[in-house]
C-alpha cells in the first residue's frame, strides 16, 4: 500500500512509519496540517492515517475538505479523544475508521489493511489466484499449500498484481506502491523484482504478463 501518513508527534509518527515500511508499505509523512491536501492531491494514496490534532489545520476540516475535493483513498483518524459524539462526526464526514490512542502498532495495520478489503469488496485477508494463496494479515504465500519464501517487497508487489489479476499494473503505479519517497529508485529495480517473482512462480498455475510499455498483468492461464 502507499500510505499517506499525517501525525505532528516525532516519536509516534516515527514509530508508524517504521512499522509500516517494515511490512513492505511505501509512506509519505506529513506533519504540518497545512500540507496535508497538497500532499493528498499531489499523489494516488491508497490510505491515509491521520491525527487530529495538527500544527495549523484541524483534523476534523482536513476530513471535510478532503472528500469535498473528491479524495476517495479510505481515511484512518488517529485521536487522543474519548467522547462519542467525537466519533459520530468523524464518520458522519466521511474517516471510515478511527483509533484512540494510545493504541498496538499491530493494530494500526490490522485496520488500515481491513480499510483496504473493504474499499476493494474483500471479505477476507486471504486471496488465492490459481494455486497461488495469499494471507495479507501472516504475510504468508503458498503455492498448493507448499509456503513459498518472499521478501517483504516480493510480497507487496505480488499482493497488488494478485488483488488487481487480470488487470494492467502500470509500472509507476508499482513503483509508487513499492518504493518509499526517499529511495533512489529506477525502473531496473522494479524489472528486477518482478523478475526474482516469475522465478519463484514457476511451479504456480499463474504468470506475470509484461505489457510492453505500460506495465505488467498476472493472469491464470487456464482460468
Amino acid at each position: 500500500m502507499r500510505i499517506l501518513l499525517v501525525e505532528d508527534n516525532e516519536d509516534l509518527g516515527e514509530a508508524i512509519e517504521k512499522r509500516l515500511r517494515t511490512a513492505g508499505h511505501s509512506v509519505e509523512w506529513v506533519r504540518d496540517g497545512n500540507d496535508v491536501v497538497p500532499a493528498a492531491e499531489g499523489d494516488a494514496f491508497d490510505a491515509v492515517a491521520l491525527d487530529l490534532m495538527l500544527p495549523n489545520r484541524d483534523g476534523i476540516g482536513l476530513i471535510a475538505e478532503l472528500r469535498k475535493r473528491k479524495f476517495n483513498a479510505p481515511i484512518l483518524v488517529i485521536t487522543a479523544r474519548s467522547e462519542i459524539d467525537d466519533k459520530v462526526s468523524l464518520l458522519d464526514l466521511g474517516a471510515d475508521d478511527y483509533l484512540v490512542k494510545p493504541f498496538d502498532l499491530r493494530e494500526l495495520e490490522a485496520r488500515l489493511r481491513a480499510l483496504m478489503r473493504r474499499t476493494g469488496g474483500q471479505t477476507s485477508s486471504t486471496l488465492g489466484v490459481g494455486n497461488l494463496e495469499l494471507d495479507m494479515a501472516g504475510l504468508n504465500a503458498a503455492i498448493g499449500g507448499k509456503s513459498l519464501e518472499l521478501g517483504r517487497r516480493e510480497f507487496r508487489l505480488l499482493e497488488i498484481l494478485v488483488t488487481n489479476a487480470g488487470k494492467v499494473v502500470p509500472k509507476e503505479r508499482l513503483m509508487n506502491q513499492l518504493f518509499n519517497f526517499d529511495e533512489a529508485v529506477s525502473v531496473n529495480a522494479l524489472e528486477l523484482h518482478i523478475s526474482r517473482l516469475r522465478k519463484k512462480l514457476e511451479a504456480a498455475s499463474i504468470e506475470i504478463g509484461t505489457v510492453r510499455g505500460v506495465g505488467y498483468v498476472l493472469r491464470a492461464p487456464h482460468g
